[in-house]
């Protein structure tokens, strides 16, 4: 088969796979998402509750229904199902009927939260905007599900098109492909969140990346068209992404031309392009959100330190941030030395990246934005790590890269060559595709 049809059979494999949890991936801020898009349709806060409230109430029902099957004292007991599903969703309706009542009804979001922690989900229109075409056509419960496989399926196809940029044989182009859909980049990304868009977004970026190195005629402008688009895009999925990963692009390309000028060599378009749209995103994120009046870094403090407006604010917040911040990843590092999977990961695909010096100094700027995000929201309990998970890019793109010399003994391919070897900082063409 050609590559392009091993790519479509592992989407369509992790499809397959992803039948089996239709439901229960909610957590609780996908009911403002959903609401989000449902109101962006044309339903009203009423409409938009019971269908959101619908939904994430089937996903508990199912949920408790299938714990208790295996449950070794209850398993025989009837399913709890009906009961669970009537009471969230009384619970649900009861909590926003009553803010109705008292006139939060201003915005998109149905107000399942207190106003303060809406606002901040208010100012991310991207993700209910991709949402709203499912959510229309296919129902809530498979729109949802629908959007989340294909987003997730198209990040890993980002894989495999930024490894077959960089000249990586097919067979370990595959490879990458398929990590992202089983590491927990898969996982998160299946969520009905923003984290499988901005992982999508991330990676074209990193695409971007990939085109602008090589010296293919026209591909240093369409990768920083890529890059640009991308950050763009971001902006509306959630701006303090764009804001990260245009920081770290901008840096990643300065230190990658200062590194090339030291060498007497020039720094290449496509690298000062990229730095450039990075510096753009920095002060275009920052210059529009507060035209825009977007919640501000105190206000999202506020939310962090306060348990999401449950506690009165904190009087002097970022010394009880900075004190918060060392004592998460104090702990954080104790537990991956319990469990050092990510760790070895992370240092597997790092070690990976060295083969193509240029590129892996951008893809190490993007994986850090993952540690940036954690970093801005510093909580240990926030689902499973879903906000370090654009570090594990660094592995998914990495480890083929690591694994790419085992290749070549086994099947002879054309040599590869390091970015910085070929003149002007790109790559050679990629090997076609047998």
């Amino acid at each position: 088969m050609r590559p392009r049809t091993w790519v479509l059979v592992l989407a369509a494999v992790f499809t397959v796979l992803q039948l089996a949890n239709v439901t229960g991936r909610d957590t609780p801020d996908s009911e403002n998402y959903v609401s989000y898009a449902l109101t962006l349709g044309g339903a009203d806060h009423r409409e938009a509750a019971a269908r959101t409230a619908g939904w994430a109430c089937a996903g508990q029902a199912s949920a408790a229904a299938r714990a208790q099957s295996v449950n070794v004292l209850h398993f025989h007991a009837p399913s709890p199902a009906r009961r669970v599903f009537a009471e969230c969703r009384e619970n649900e309706l009861r909590r926003v009927e009553h803010r109705l009542a008292a006139g939060q009804t201003d915005g998109h979001i149905v107000p399942f939260v207190a106003p303060r922690l809406r606002a901040i989900f208010e100012v991310r229109p991207g993700y209910p905007v991709f949402l709203l075409p499912f959510v229309t056509a296919f129902g809530v419960t498979w729109g949802v599900w629908l959007a989340s496989v294909l987003v997730t399926a198209a990040g890993g196809a980002l894989v495999f098109l930024i490894l077959r940029t960089l000249s990586v044989p097919v067979p370990l182009a595959l490879t990458g492909q398929a990590l992202y859909y089983a590491l927990p980049v898969g996982t998160t990304a299946m969520r009905p969140m923003t984290e499988g868009l901005t992982l999508a977004l991330t990676l074209t970026a990193v695409w971007g990346c990939a085109l602008a190195l090589t010296r293919q005629a026209g591909a240093a402008r369409a990768g920083t068209a890529l890059v640009a688009g991308a950050l763009l895009a971001l902006f509306a999925v959630k701006h303090a992404q764009a804001l990260f990963l245009g920081v770290c692009l901008a840096g990643a390309g300065a230190a990658v031309a200062l590194r090339r000028r030291r060498h007497g060599r020039a720094a290449g378009r496509g690298v000062v392009a990229i730095a450039v749209a990075g510096c753009v995103a920095v002060a275009g994120t920052l210059l529009l959100a507060r035209l825009l009046g977007y919640p501000s870094e105190a206000e999202s403090m506020q939310d962090l330190l306060t348990d999401h407006y449950t506690h009165p604010d904190r009087v002097r917040p970022w010394p009880e941030f900075l004190h918060l911040e060392w004592d998460f990843w104090v702990e954080w590092l104790r537990r991956q030395l319990l469990a050092p999977l990510f760790p070895a990961a992370l240092a597997a695909g790092a070690w990976g990246a060295r083969r193509r010096p240029a590129f892996g100094v951008f893809l190490l700027a993007a994986a850090g934005t993952g540690f940036l995000t954690q970093a801005g929201h510093p909580d240990i309990n926030i689902w499973g790590d879903r906000l370090i998970v654009l570090a594990w890019l660094l592995p998914v793109v990495g480890v083929p890269l690591l694994l790419e010399p085992l290749v070549e003994r086994v099947v002879p391919v054309p040599s590869q060559g390091s970015l910085d070897e070929v003149s002007g900082g790109g790559l050679p063409e990629a090997h076609s595709m047998r």
